[in-house]
């Protein structure tokens, strides 16, 4: 006889318990217990190992295999029309992946997922829509104006339905919108529970493993930017991106943070029109100021996204502090990181900036974890602390250490190639670089072993 009972599990690991507890004991994590309602079976007995035994289609075909035995079979992709997409997924869609794309309402998940299909030239592509009517969805796609693929639109929520219908089909590429939609039959809990996300997905990814289709999955996120549901979600699927910025901003970026066939590092940028969302091919056109005047606190930062350069703006605000505490905040950098080079400027440098207030802002919304944006940010915070304006022809590509030293960075050559297309005269780097000239790709390169050599190069 099945028996309904209700369990906790943790949202964030999927931890089962039979009673709610404040902090979990699997992840540690504190408030993230969530009551639900399953069905269970009736218990059969205890597993006998001494009594397992395989049929004979799974012992002729489950048979463990030496690596040095196994084939070398080259992966193969589909090649997508966003080169953006393209890029973030490591040069294409392998076939049988699981794509999990989240990010804020409204930030353009659909239309991205929506211009893919319409664009698609390999094979048939199946959009599946639990959120948005038939009618909603042929509005946006006659607002996208792409007309080069006509994709089959379902909308359903029940995972038995698509796959049936997608088995019918049989599509190169399978969109769902979205996966917290999903309700499954056989599972005694609403949509968006854990234990439905769980399964719905679960039945999902299998399908794609066993038909060879590509599977796109669009994912909520909760309050504090985290993907909804449980993070076990997030290891069963083979690719996981992530929307950053919000729907009211220009730019849209799209940040790979999980990868099994391609690079973690990658990052696609897009910008909102009418006609959905376009990819960015140069960003360093848009990220940099169209002005040439001098302006304090203002310096400019050659960085690395994965395999692509760009330059970025870093803005830096020093002032009196009004109240007791300074305030230290940073928009797209690491607030850590920006005390960190505050104490190197107080205590290697002299610079009294424990009664100021510092500010700190990445131009364009991007969020930058490269360690050679260090350099540029102890620039702009000495610009704005002197009141003096930086020339925009000048650049930075450097770590800054602990003791003060400049530490050299990775892939400095395309960062100099870069800065040379955007007008970049003087780029400043660790002297410590290997295998650099005076002046490469008619960029004049400045090496410097301390901030204090730095001080003196920039101001005098």
């Amino acid at each position: 006889m099945a028996k309904t009972k209700s369990v906790f599990f943790c949202k964030n690991c999927g931890f089962e318990s039979i009673k709610w507890q404040g902090k979990c004991p699997s992840c540690g994590e504190w408030n993230q217990f969530a009551e639900e309602t399953i069905t269970t079976g009736s218990k059969s007995g205890a597993f006998d190992l001494r009594s397992a035994s395989l049929s004979r289609e799974m012992r002729d075909s489950q048979i463990p295999t030496l690596i040095s035995e196994l084939p070398e079979a080259p992966v193969e992709r589909y090649a997508l029309p966003d080169s953006e997409l393209n890029r973030l997924l490591g040069g294409g869609i392998v076939p049988g992946s699981v794509i999990l794309i989240a990010g804020e309402p409204g930030i353009g998940k659909s239309t991205l997922l929506l211009q893919m299909a319409l664009g698609f030239e390999t094979g048939k592509v199946m959009f599946v829509s639990g959120e948005e009517s038939t009618e909603q969805i042929a509005q946006r796609a006659r607002r996208l104006g792409i007309s080069t693929n006509d994709p089959y639109v379902l909308t359903s929520t029940d995972p038995t339905v698509i796959i049936a219908r997608a088995e019918e089909l049989k599509p190169a590429i399978l969109i769902v919108d979205s996966v917290q939609t999903l309700m499954s039959s056989w599972v005694e809990s609403s949509a968006g529970s854990i234990t439905q996300i769980r399964e719905s997905s679960g039945v999902l990814i299998r399908y794609a493993k066993q038909s060879g289709t590509s599977v796109f999955l669009v994912g909520h996120i909760t309050k504090d930017g985290s993907i909804a549901g449980p993070k076990v979600l997030e290891h069963m699927v083979d690719t996981v991106s992530v929307f950053e910025g919000d729907s009211q901003h220009f730019f849209r970026m799209l940040r790979c943070t999980k990868n099994r066939y391609g690079s973690t590092n990658e990052l696609g940028i897009y910008r909102m029109e009418s006609g959905g969302l376009m990819p960015v091919e140069n960003p360093s056109e848009f990220l940099l100021p169209s002005f040439h005047e001098q302006l304090s606190g203002s310096a400019t930062a050659a960085i690395m996204e994965g395999a692509r350069p760009f330059l970025v703006e870093v803005q830096a605000l020093v002032s009196s502090a009004v109240y007791g505490t300074p305030q230290r905040s940073a928009t797209g950098f690491d607030v850590k990181r920006l005390n960190m080079l505050l104490a190197v400027l107080e205590k290697r440098c002299g610079f009294k900036l424990g009664a100021k207030d510092v500010f700190l802002n990445i131009a364009g919304g991007l969020k930058v974890n490269d360690p050679s944006l260090d350099l540029a940010v102890v620039a702009a915070i000495l610009s704005s602390s002197e009141d003096l304006g930086l020339a925009r022809n000048i650049g930075f590509a450097a770590e800054v250490g602990l003791s003060g030293e400049i530490r050299p960075v990775t892939r400095v050559d395309q960062r100099i190639s870069e800065a040379g297309k955007l007008g970049i005269k003087r780029l400043f780097v660790s002297s410590a670089q290997k295998d650099l000239k005076p002046t490469m790709k008619g960029v004049e390169i400045k090496g410097v072993s301390h901030v204090q050599q730095l001080l003196r190069e920039i101001f005098g």
